[in-house]
């Protein structure tokens, strides 16, 4: 079970590390899988046919090595809670209010979108808006008490949630194996075929234009994907647990995003699937599952709270940060006897709860494109930090890096690599008037934070929470240089 809160530091309490292989898996298997996944597909495909499978696997190949990096530095120093620790002690304080306080805004805005995806899919079995709203106010506070209660009970939430959404891809993946054995064949005349991924205008369809807005859209369905990183000062066991989590990303990716979007269209070609519905429920239609409408409702309502439940643990935890550094109100830092940060979740909820108000609104999915893409521009800003603080880390210590028994591959080159496939992404997002709209506004955000870190700065501080006190002396790589905090 849980080690209870380690007393010590300014704050005198303690992240437990609740979490156990089984929860830190499917922890990392469900920040990989979510709405951009279930609900996102159907308009991927329909921008850009097949070669959509291409974009997945760019984006997850070139996420996997932010993960690589984020794993070495976590396993530089146990004490680092997450990225904005050592992004702390390697880029100085400010990084650390720039990535907290980004992050926290990543998830706020995810979970705005997640819950109210989650007030619309209650619709399908309640007659009117307002009990559906009911209902996604419900399930907000049950997430809450959920994770008010011990650490533990939201690896138990995420983990039943994952494996839900595992279950329904396999499950598809499978039946699209049998229906192109037995050559199924449409009411329309089609017919299942792996040719189906070249026949019908070629794998790249839609041409460039096409292709590029794929990125667009495929970006979002990422987010989250470093979640496991965050859960790291909560598992049991990092230095085993950390790099098995990391190590299997390219293979979910593979089977979650490659294998799924191939089955869909080997099974039905890309131009006859409806953009604004799930190829997902379309999969189960054709197999003549009655049930599949109801079934499918219940697992995309099973991701978007997992997605908000992801974003209440994890802003959570930030503002704890935060407030250890001195760049939050002190009560974002202090625990409960079951070592949560209750007053971070509580503001957090509220948050999220309020963009039940855009249900009331009749633009409700431009909302959603809007706020999704906002969050998807903010990742890439933290998954570039990451590398960035990696870069500086072998600068500075190299030696810690050769000792590393969890060396990222190509390091230097691939953190380059990676940075200038950010950069790329960004330009794509120009290309695209709604997306060019959220793009425009995160320069605001940045604005809003330089002004608020001039006024915070006198009071930021090394986290009090790693090391000092009793705490135990960091782990690292068995390099003999200190990480200190910088700035």
């Amino acid at each position: 079970m849980a080690t209870e809160s380690a007393s010590g530091g300014r704050g005198g309490e303690r992240l437990q590390r609740s979490l156990s292989n089984r929860h830190i898996q499917l922890i990392a298997i469900g920040g990989a899988i979510g709405t951009g996944l279930f609900m996102g597909s159907g308009k991927t495909i329909g921008v850009a046919g097949p070669g959509i499978i291409l974009v997945y696997s760019l984006i997850g190949i070139m996420l996997f090595f932010v993960m690589r990096a984020m794993g070495e530095l976590l396993l530089h120093n146990l004490q680092y809670k997450s990225f904005q620790d050592f992004a702390a002690d390697l880029l100085g304080p400010w990084a650390a209010f720039f990535s907290g306080w980004t992050y926290w805004l990543c998830w706020v805005v995810t979970g705005m979108a997640d819950i109210v995806a989650v007030s619309n899919y209650w619709r399908f079995w309640v007659p009117s808006k307002a009990w559906s709203i009911v209902l996604a106010v419900g399930t907000l506070i049950g997430l809450f008490l959920l994770n008010m209660l011990t650490v533990r009970l939201f690896g138990e939430l995420e983990f039943w949630f994952a494996l839900v959404k595992v279950i329904a891809i396999i499950v598809l993946i499978v039946l699209a194996a049998v229906l192109l054995v037995v050559r199924f064949t449409e009411p329309g005349g089609g017919r299942a075929s792996i040719a189906n991924l070249w026949a019908h205008g070629g794998f790249f369809p839609t041409g460039p234009d096409g292709f590029l807005a794929g990125f667009q859209i495929a970006v979002f369905a990422y987010v989250g994907i470093e979640l496991v990183g965050t859960a790291a000062a909560e598992t049991r066991d990092p230095v085993r647990t950390l790099p098995r989590a990391i190590n299997a990303v390219p293979v979910r990716v593979l089977v979650f995003y490659v294998a799924a979007l191939t089955a869909i269209m080997c099974v039905t070609p890309w131009n006859g699937l409806d953009p604004a519905q799930s190829p997902f429920v379309t999969m189960f239609r054709l197999a003549g599952f009655g049930g599949a409408a109801a079934v499918m409702n219940f697992v995309v309502i099973t991701a978007a709270a997992s997605g908000a439940n992801s974003g209440l643990y994890s802003t959570s935890r930030m503002l704890y940060g935060l407030a250890h550094k001195g760049m939050a109100p002190a009560s974002f830092g202090r625990l409960t006897r079951n070592g949560v940060p209750s007053w971070g979740l509580f503001v957090t909820v509220v948050l999220v709860g309020s963009s039940l108000l855009l249900t009331l609104s009749q633009s409700i999915m431009e909302a959603f494109t809007l706020v999704t893409t906002v969050s998807a521009v903010l990742f890439i800003f933290i998954w570039g930090l990451i590398l960035v603080s990696y870069l500086v880390h072998r600068h500075r210590f190299p030696r810690a890096h050769a000792a590393s028994p969890y060396r990222m591959p190509a390091g230097r080159l691939m953190s380059w690599l990676v940075l200038a496939f950010f950069c790329f992404i960004i330009y794509v997002l120009t290309r695209q008037r709604d997306t060019l709209m959220a793009l425009a506004v995160t320069p605001v955000w940045f604005i809003g934070l330089a002004v608020a870190w001039l006024l915070a700065r006198g009071r930021a501080r090394h986290d009090d929470t790693i090391g000092g006190g009793d705490s135990p002396e960091p782990a690292r790589a068995g390099d003999p240089e200190p990480v200190q905090a910088r700035g």
